[in-house]
Formats: C-alpha cells, sequence, structure tokens
C-alpha cells in the first residue's frame, strides 16, 4: 500500500500466539525486517504496560466517543482515510498509529520521519480544545458570568483531574469512556427523534420545517480557505476514527476486533451525524444558526424545547466533550509512549514507564504539559477554533505521507486541498478568529520543520562534533516495557 516492498507478506503472517494460555489476549507474530521499524522488535513493543484488555465494544467507544463531539460533513473523506488505516492496523497491529506507518513507508534518513512526527505528536497532540469546550458549557449552564481566567481554571482542573484519574484509575478510565460514550449516542438519538417531530409539523415554534431545505446552496461561501478551515472542524470532529490504531497494544484480538469495531463505529457517527444535521436544520435556517450567537445544538434546543432546555444541553455537552478529553488523553499517552520506546525523545526510559499501575503515566504527563501551556496562554476568545486549525494543518501533512493507493487517493485529494488551501486569502482577508488567516498554516509548518531541526542536531550535528555515534540498546523497564535507549560510542 505504502511502498514497503513485502507488505503481501507481512499481511500474511498473521497468526495467533499462546500468550498466558489465553486466546483473546494472543499477539500475532509479525516477521520480517518491517517488524523492526523504530528500534524495537514487534513484540518488544507491545510487551508492558496494561496488556491487551480492551474488547470490542471498548474500542467501538473509543472511536465513537471521541467523534460524538460535533456533526459531520466529511463521512467520505473521514471512511476512505478509515479504509488504509484499517488495513495498515491488521499489517502491524501496535500502538502508535502514523509513527508505525511513516517507519515502515520511510527508513531513510533514518528516524528522521519519527523524528517529525514526535515534534508534532508531543507539540499538538493537546486536548485544550476538548477542556475550553467543556468550560464554556458549564458556565453557560450556570447562568451567570465568568471571567477568562474563572474559565481557564475550569478548563485546567478537567484536564488535571482526566490526567490523574487515567494514572492511578486506568481502567476506571476506561469504563467512564464507556458510559460517556454510550450517553453521547443517546443523545444524539434524542436530537434525530426530536428532527422527524419537527420535520411532522406539530412543534409549534417553527413554522416551516423545510425552510432550510428550499434552496439549499444559497449564499454559499466561494472562497476555498473558509471550506479548508471548515474542514479541519468537521474531520476534528470524527477524529476517533484513528484512536484505536494509537491503542493497538491493548486490545485484545487485535485485528479481529480492530475489523469489527472501526467500521461500527465510524458508521454510528455518520449516521447520527448526517441525520442530527437535518434536525438541526428542520428547525432553524442557516441564517438564525449564524446569528444565534451560539452552537446550533444549543439553538436547536432553545428553538424546540425553551431556554431550560438550552442549559440542559450546555451540561451534555460539557459532558460529551469530558469525554472527547478522556478519549484522546488515553490514546495520546499511548503514542508518547510508544515514541520513547523507540528511543527518539530525551529521557526514554522516563517517558516509557508505566509506573505504578500499568498506565503510561509518563506518557500522561508528557500529554498534560503542552495541554496546560495552550489552555494558559492562548487567549479563549480564539482559543477553540485556532488549536483546532492548528492541530489539523500538520496532521494533515503527516497522514497523508502515510496514505497510498487506491482509495487512499481520495483521502490525499482532500488532505492537499487542506494543505493549500489555508494560505489562499478569504474575502475581506478574515478567518475564523482574529488572528492573520495564514498564522496556523505557518505555524504548523514551523512545528514540522522543528522536527527537522531537532533530527538535524541529534542524529547530524553533534556525533559530528563529539566524534561518536549513536549505538540502540534495548533496556528492560520494571514492568517489562522494552525501550531504545541510545548510546554514545566514541570513533576509534
Amino acid at each position: 500500500m505504502f511502498g514497503i516492498g513485502k507488505e503481501k507478506e507481512i499481511g500474511t503472517t498473521l497468526s495467533p500466539a499462546d500468550h498466558d494460555g489465553k486466546a483473546d489476549n494472543a499477539d500475532p507474530q509479525i516477521t520480517g525486517p518491517e517488524t523492526r521499524v523504530g528500534g524495537l522488535e514487534f513484540n518488544e513493543y507491545t510487551q508492558g504496560g496494561l496488556g491487551r484488555h480492551l474488547g470490542v465494544f471498548s474500542t467501538i467507544l473509543l472511536i465513537v466517543g471521541a467523534a460524538l463531539l460535533l456533526w459531520v460533513l466529511g463521512l467520505l473523506l473521514a471512511g476512505s482515510g478509515l479504509a488504509v488505516w484499517l488495513e495498515l492496523g491488521c499489517m502491524i497491529p501496535r500502538s502508535g498509529g502514523e509513527k508505525v506507518y511513516l517507519e515502515a513507508a520511510f527508513r531513510r534518513p533514518h528516524l528522521l520521519i519519527t523524528v517529525i512526527f514526535a515534534v508534532q505528536a508531543v507539540a499538538l497532540g493537546c486536548t485544550a480544545s476538548g477542556c475550553i469546550v467543556f468550560a464554556s458549557n458549564m458556565v453557560l449552564a450556570s447562568g451567570k458570568e465568568a471571567s477568562e481566567w474563572e474559565e481557564r481554571g475550569i478548563a485546567i482542573g478537567v484536564i488535571s483531574f482526566i490526567t490523574l484519574l487515567h494514572v492511578f484509575f486506568p481502567n476506571a478510565g476506561v469504563r467512564g469512556m464507556n458510559a460517556i460514550g454510550v450517553i453521547k449516542i443517546v443523545l444524539l438519538v434524542f436530537i434525530v427523534v426530536t428532527g422527524w417531530v419537527v420535520l411532522s409539523g406539530r412543534v409549534s415554534s417553527v413554522q416551516d420545517p423545510y425552510a432550510s431545505f428550499h434552496n439549499s446552496f444559497a449564499g454559499s461561501a466561494t472562497s476555498s480557505n473558509l471550506y479548508a478551515t471548515a474542514l479541519f472542524k468537521v474531520l476534528n470532529s470524527f477524529a476517533g476514527w484513528s484512536n484505536a490504531a494509537y491503542v493497538l497494544n491493548e486490545i485484545r484480538d487485535p485485528v479481529r476486533t480492530l475489523k469489527i469495531a472501526a467500521p461500527t463505529g465510524l458508521s454510528i457517527c455518520g449516521m447520527l451525524y448526517l441525520l442530527a444535521n437535518v434536525a438541526y436544520y428542520a428547525a432553524a435556517t442557516p441564517e438564525e444558526i449564524a446569528n444565534s450567537g451560539t452552537t446550533v445544538a444549543s439553538y436547536f434546543m432553545r428553538k424546540v424545547f425553551g431556554t431550560a432546555a438550552e442549559r440542559a444541553l450546555s451540561v451534555l455537552v460539557a459532558i460529551s466533550a469530558f469525554g472527547n478529553v478522556m478519549t484522546v488523553t488515553f490514546a495520546q499517552a499511548r503514542v508518547n509512549q510508544e515514541l520513547a520506546k523507540g528511543g527518539v525523545i530525551p529521557f526514554p526510559t522516563f517517558w516509557a514507564s508505566s509506573w505504578p499501575f500499568g498506565s503510561p503515566s509518563s506518557g500522561l504527563l508528557l500529554h498534560f504539559i503542552p495541554s496546560l501551556i495552550v489552555i494558559v496562554a492562548i487567549p479563549f476568545g480564539d482559543a477553540y477554533n485556532f488549536i483546532l486549525d492548528l492541530e489539523g494543518y500538520p496532521s494533515s501533512i503527516i497522514t497523508s505521507s502515510s496514505f497510498w493507493w487506491p482509495v487512499a487517493i481520495f483521502f490525499m485529494a482532500g488532505q492537499a486541498f487542506q494543505v493549500v488551501a489555508p494560505f489562499i486569502r478569504p474575502p475581506g482577508g478574515k478567518g475564523d478568529t482574529s488572528l492573520p488567516y495564514w498564522l496556523y498554516p505557518v505555524v504548523g509548518i514551523v512545528v514540522l520543520l522543528c522536527g527537522v531541526g531537532y533530527w538535524g542536531v541529534w542524529r547530524v550535528l553533534m556525533p559530528v562534533l563529539g566524534g561518536y555515534t549513536l549505538v540502540p540498546d534495548h533496556v528492560a523497564l520494571g514492568d517489562g516495557t522494552r525501550v531504545v535507549v541510545y548510546r554514545r560510542v566514541k570513533g576509534e
């Protein structure tokens, strides 16, 4: 698929292994040179931590849980991405997502692609946006005014609580994600059913439930910059489709589970999002929604049920955002741990640690730090949109590098559009924040270039100046986790 050279061989060497006599915890035995990408053998990467403990239900809700925050417009684009991700995940069922697939595709220069991904993942893989949504909706539900720093305090409390929960009570964290995922599904089903009632004409507060559908494309934007920016938000709402690939080390019978959970989770999201969109536009026209000064879901509830229902929905949206933070934190910490296992970030044995309860505690800390910085540093008025745009831009470059032929061409075309279009000047020169419209793609590119610079200093410049070479050693931590530690060896 992406030019490895022996992809068919990998795909045919998957076989169940006897792992403590439990078939559902079996690790597939992957052989061949491709399995050593990143420094460790496949089975070394999957050792330690909590082991394979996530089943089909938890994996479905891991995908659904992170996605049910915003409504979807890009189902086909996400579906094409999932189709490729599913094949790659079944070929190499190991945690890490893009890291694993990029290492297999781009072997030279050695570790360059891993370092670029590491800088992007650590710097931009935060969950500040979900914390901001939680804080804003809780303040709205209370009916009181809150200062920006009061909202920041709520957001900091959320990321702190969730980090500690995943560190000290990892199983409770998984159960919490499952519970909130179910709540999200129930909420979406309620909105969809309410939309059917509105379309039937039985809601007196909606005079014409078909007004939005008479001339659906009237007043549409003509700037590709605006469409690209909107698409970043759309794909963020569907971010859960790649979550399972980040935590495959912890999924029981990963190939079978991924084949069931991934398309099921994406199908649930796609169906509910599309039907929810119909419900929203049955209750209000695009002009009403744009001028409402609130989210489309909140305005929907206010229009149909009144102000009290709008506040109640704000609580549910806050809970949904809380679940989104839980899910992304859970997955991103595993990515950080995989990067540490590969030895490409400083102090790898510390960041790869699963002490004290098997969860990637240091990886969670590495996720917590940039999230905290973003919450504290970026003005709340522009924070949410800017963060989504900034996270999405370099991610488009990274993911498009992982995808090739044939269904992936559609996905790559969408990613290419998102890479180019943000530089096209929108009407009036203003994007969706008060910041310059070109700022987030520029910052995103700078982040990726920082990865190139770090690799050049670490792998090329310092060894030349210091007269040494970097030799990888495989180190086993106390819980069995295997880590690559690069040792400096002086030249003769």
